[in-house]
């Protein structure tokens, strides 16, 4: 069964840094892609960034500078090391893992980040 838990979310002013983790089992963690999304309230799921199995990484325009994606693989984790926060950046963050050659992909339940003014 495969599980992804995030956790790291809260409230924090802008400016401000926030350390998002997400712990995987049931997978094959270093062979999976990771990402994380997020979703703002009344807004389209959108990719934040991605790290591949070799470690290459991807971000979003908006996040480029701000925000760093890593794994660990012999803890199963991904993290997303967030930033000079702005209050755009509230949403909530998902966890996804993806195995393009198997069309695998799985989601975690999700972790609510809010950035105030």
């Amino acid at each position: 069964q495969v599980q992804l838990v995030e956790s790291g979310g809260g409230l924090v002013q802008a400016g401000g840094s926030l350390r998002l983790s997400c712990a995987a089992s049931g997978i094959v963690f270093s062979i999976q892609t990771m990402g994380w999304y997020r979703q703002a309230p009344g807004k389209e799921r959108e990719l934040v960034a991605s790290i591949a199995a070799g470690g290459t990484t991807n971000y979003r325009d908006s996040v480029k500078g701000r925000f760093t994606i890593s794994r660990d693989n012999a803890k199963n984790t991904v993290f997303l090391e967030m930033n000079s926060l702005k209050p755009e950046d509230t949403a909530v963050y998902y966890c996804n893992c993806r195995l393009e050659a198997l069309d695998f992909s799985s989601w975690g339940q999700g972790t609510q980040v809010t950035v105030s003014s």
